[in-house]
């Protein structure tokens, strides 16, 4: 940001323009000045609060300064007109790949998108700047609103961040200010919409959502490169910004589309988050729970509600940081059952995802995902393990006491795990008498997360007992469990839970699933439509037939063989 210019100063446009002493031609909601550095443009005829001469208007100018350099990519953001297939790098070796065969994105109802109308606060107030060549427009609200109240339950359904915490409205937020955020979100908004509106053609929506999400990861590459590898560290909530995006294009990738890239945009953002954490920790090395802390600080400063100025409110990037963290935690743990390698996050489980010194995890998967930390983290240790046996099957040196020995201790954990669950009385809706409580929607989420869990520890003790004694179907212990999961799933919970939070374990139980239980496994698939949105289910149930049809003589060992046979990374989240 350029030292004020007295010569430049105007009495009459928007306070920030005031307040950095630069001439403003006055326009509303956004005057030019600030739409060009992508800064917020405060205006009004009350003077702000702020503007004391003192030391919140210091902190002001400081905090434009901030937005200056954060925005610093969305002011190079350009539509590029790329075709054919495309493959993009992040800047540190990992790559985010493009949709194969998709056309051109067509003209919406013959418009011109960026001379749509902008949509603004009430005067007074501030407001989030929208680019000029990417605005708000009446089509693009409706998405946004829909993707809010049914697309992101949908895809996350344990997902509800308590309003008092801000809710959902970051993603609001960085919609408005993001170009690659908005893109992201939109292209998922669209698709839904069409499906929801029971558009004929199917095979249209999905060339038309194909074509967007081409051009949401083209806005994200041009983002990644305008930022640079230097930068990323110096613009932190930029970075964020982007990788919340490719998170949450993978997981829309997964649902509705294909897993054809589902491995390099995975890899993708753990390098972003590497990059992010990692150089973080150059700053403050005092530990990873601390550079964690330190990290969310840089994505602040959190904001206050008026007029009560009690209540403060992470910042839209904090939470994006949060729930971006959360997936990645989650995905690479899945993964890591799949490539049979421990999770490349394996460094940040214990800092993030467990207690310490009577202190509550950093991270709470169960918030996210409906499964608590305790499973995963057992989950990964499982993949760690698996990874150690193969490597002494490879060298010819395993040994089966040490194998059995390591086993133990990620056994007793999940059993008594399953003790706790068992025992724990279901959790029904009991308001408090706060207000919030009983606004708060009552859809049963919250009360079958115990449930949700218990699947996920029996499958994980499945996968242990595969990892530790080989491909036993017919074990009485395996039986049990499978019985007890299909059971759970088919009785116990909303069919609603399946699809979104327990693919990984409704496969692990279905691969050893008896000839008897298969056909109310199928039914279980089948009864979820429209098919086109239920991907994850269903390559679950090609895994399974897959194993079903094989020859005793030819059975699989483990599951990492189940997955990998079909030549892709499937990644069941």
């Amino acid at each position: 940001m350029e030292p004020p210019s007295r010569t430049s100063r105007t009495s009459h446009g928007c306070w920030t323009c005031r307040l950095r002493r630069k001439k403003c031609d006055e326009q509303r909601p956004v005057c030019d000045t600030c739409a060009a550095l992508c800064i917020t443009c405060h205006y009004g005829d009350k003077k702000p609060e702020w503007m004391d001469g003192g030391t919140r208007q210091e902190k002001m100018i400081e905090q434009l300064k901030r937005e200056v350099k954060q925005n610093a990519p969305y002011r190079r953001f350009e539509r590029p007109h790329v075709s054919g297939d495309k493959v993009f790098n992040t800047g540190s070796g990992e790559r985010l790949a493009g949709p194969q065969n998709m056309m051109p994105e067509p003209k919406q109802n013959g418009r011109d998108r960026s001379k749509e109308s902008h949509v603004s606060p009430s005067q007074g107030t501030s407001c989030f700047h929208l680019d000029r060549s990417s605005v708000v427009g009446r089509s693009d609200s409706i998405l946004t609103t829909f993707y809010l109240q049914s697309v992101l339950p949908f895809l996350f359904p344990f997902y509800r961040p308590p309003i008092a915490r801000g809710g959902t409205a970051w993603i609001l937020e960085l919609m408005i200010r993001s170009p690659v955020v908005r893109q992201a979100t939109l292209c998922q908004g669209c698709f839904f919409f069409c499906l929801a509106q029971g558009t004929d053609s199917r095979q249209v929506i999905c060339d038309t959502v194909f074509s967007q999400v081409r051009e949401a990861f083209q806005s994200l590459e041009i983002a990644i490169q305008a930022m640079g590898g230097s930068d990323i560290i110096q613009n932190p909530q930029g970075a964020v910004q982007i990788m919340a995006s490719i998170v949450q294009m993978l997981h829309f990738e997964v649902a509705a589309l294909t897993f054809e890239n589902c491995g390099a945009h995975l890899n993708a953002a753990l390098a972003l988050f590497g990059q992010l954490f990692d150089r973080s920790a150059i700053v403050e090395p005092v530990g990873l729970r601390a550079h964690f802390n330190a990290f969310m600080d840089r994505l602040g400063p959190s904001s206050y509600i008026p007029p009560a100025e009690h209540i403060l409110i992470p910042s839209a990037e904090q939470d994006a940081f949060y729930f971006t963290t959360a997936l990645l935690l989650f995905d690479d743990v899945i993964a890591s059952t799949t490539l049979q390698k421990r999770p490349r996050l394996y460094q940040y489980h214990q800092s993030l995802l467990k207690s310490t010194e009577g202190c509550e995890p950093i991270i709470n998967l169960e918030e996210v995902i409906g499964c608590q930390n305790t499973t995963m983290l057992q989950i990964g240790e499982i993949a760690v393990l698996d990874e150690w046996k193969r490597e002494c099957q490879n060298a010819v040196n395993l040994d089966i006491i040490e194998l059995a020995s390591r086993a133990t201790p990620i056994k007793n954990a999940l059993e008594g795990q399953i003790m706790s669950l068992e025992s724990e009385p279901s959790k029904g809706c009991n308001p408090s008498g706060n207000l919030l409580d009983f606004l708060a929607p009552n859809d049963g989420v919250s009360s079958s997360r115990r449930l949700v869990t218990l699947v996920w520890t029996r499958a994980a003790l499945l996968y242990l007992l595969v990892v530790v004694s080989g491909w036993q179907p017919a074990s009485d212990e395996v039986r049990y469990h499978v019985g007890q999961i299909i059971d759970l799933l088919a009785n116990k919970l909303p069919p609603s839970t399946l699809p979104r939070s327990m693919v990984w374990p409704f496969c692990i139980a279905g691969c050893l699933a008896e000839p008897a239980q298969r056909d109310e496994i199928r039914r279980m698939v089948e009864a979820l439509q429209p098919s086109i949105v239920f991907s994850t289910a269903r390559k679950a149930l090609q895994v399974m037939e897959n194993v079903w049809h094989r020859k005793e003589e030819d059975a699989y060992q483990d599951f990492s063989a189940c997955f990998k046979a079909h030549g892709d990374m499937v990644l069941l989240v």
